[in-house]
């Protein structure tokens, strides 16, 4: 579950950690069995290339490209409005991008789902635009967040490395290391609380420098 002093922020992610362990035969073929799902997300983000078996960075790019990111910040700024089944889309876009990130970065064996949530949670709160949102900050928003895009190379360099890392000690032991493990899912909570401020639009409060 969500939890500790960021728990109360619009984005909410976690992941349920494999008590059970995970099977070696699927991690060692993991580049290989996620090409499908890879294809099918691709497609729905409009064509965008989903690449980069373990790349954090590349990931978060592909993750955003099938948000409706543009129309939503048209309505905002002009009639303060987010339909809901915009929200809608979002929500569920970036969930299927995120079990899918999940399958790729080895931290489950579930092959990802295009419609269940299985053991990857991603909560967006969805806003009121009237009293929630500032219809201008949508124009500058994702400029804002230029230090998080920093940070967030980083970090996902070092996901990179912490899985590769992973993937030896699940060939090895049948177990993803928990310090590993935590270290990838805070990064990409970090990047659902980027992408949902600056791109899927559902807040103005500005994204925590925080994995947690």
């Amino acid at each position: 579950m969500a939890g500790g002093a960021n728990a109360d922020y619009p984005v909410r992610f976690w992941v349920d950690y494999p008590e059970e362990g995970l099977d070696r035969l699927s991690t060692a073929l993991r580049l290989i069995y996620v090409i499908p799902i890879a294809i099918v997300l691709g497609a729905i983000a409009g064509g965008t290339s989903f690449q980069g078996a373990s790349d954090d960075t590349t990931t978060f790019a592909g993750a955003t490209a099938g948000v409706l990111f543009f129309p939503t910040l048209l309505l905002i700024v002009f009639r303060q409005k987010y339909p809901r089944w915009w929200f809608d889309w979002n929500l569920e876009f970036l969930r299927l991008s995120n079990r899918v990130a999940v399958y790729l970065a080895l931290l489950r064996d579930e092959y990802p789902s295009t419609d269940e949530e299985q053991a990857v949670y991603l909560d967006l709160d969805y806003p009121d635009a009237k009293n929630d949102l500032n219809r201008w900050y949508p124009l500058f928003k994702w400029l804002l967040a230029l230090p998080h895009y920093i940070i967030l190379i980083l970090l996902g360099l070092a996901a990179v490395f912490a899985v590769i890392g992973a993937w030896f000690a699940i060939l090895l032991t049948g177990r993803y290391p928990r310090p590993l493990f935590d270290f990838v899912v805070g990064v990409m909570r970090w990047q659902n609380r980027v992408s949902g401020y600056a791109f899927a639009l559902v807040t103005d409060r500005y994204p925590p420098f925080d994995l947690d």
